[in-house]
């Protein structure tokens, strides 16, 4: 029988849009791998948790990921999402953000930002993810004004 990839992909993406970070880290394996583009590599819950933390304290705004593209290949175990990851900075959503940071942001991009990104996923026969993969203009991520729509 073949795992069925879609729906983890699916349910781990509505996780990060509902700020989960517990439903997160609950499709991760033991021992996974994330690798978020930067050059740096977390291995198990507790290193990719920490790596994950800021993100879901709102250091960055409210957060949303859109897929726009997703392939799967169910024997191999294995999928690629590409996305738009929206940034939300008004309001509540921009409070825990460092107010350079945030002042900086606005002045140059306004108060809704988007970029692209990928990321590719390895699953164990149990459906947990084994490795993730973050491609993207990360350090320098092309915000662009009109992919900042409201969350």
């Amino acid at each position: 029988m073949t795992l069925s990839i879609a729906p983890l992909i699916d349910a781990f993406t509505a996780a990060f849009n509902r700020n989960d970070l517990d439903a997160v880290m609950a499709a991760f394996a033991e021992d996974a791998e994330y690798r978020p583009g930067d050059g740096s590599t977390h291995r198990g819950r507790a290193a990719i948790r920490q790596a994950f933390a800021p993100q879901f304290a709102g250091a960055f705004g409210a957060m949303r990921f859109d897929p726009e593209d997703q392939l799967v290949d169910e024997v191999a175990r294995k999928a690629a999402l590409r996305w738009i990851c929206r940034h939300d900075f008004t309001g509540a959503h921009g409070r825990r953000m460092s107010r350079l940071l945030k002042l900086a942001l606005r002045a140059r991009h306004g108060t809704r930002v988007g970029w692209h990104g990928v990321d590719v996923f390895h699953f164990d026969a149990a459906g947990k993810i084994t490795g993730k993969y973050t491609y993207a203009s990360y350090d320098r991520p092309k915000l662009e004004r009109g992919l900042g729509v409201a969350l």
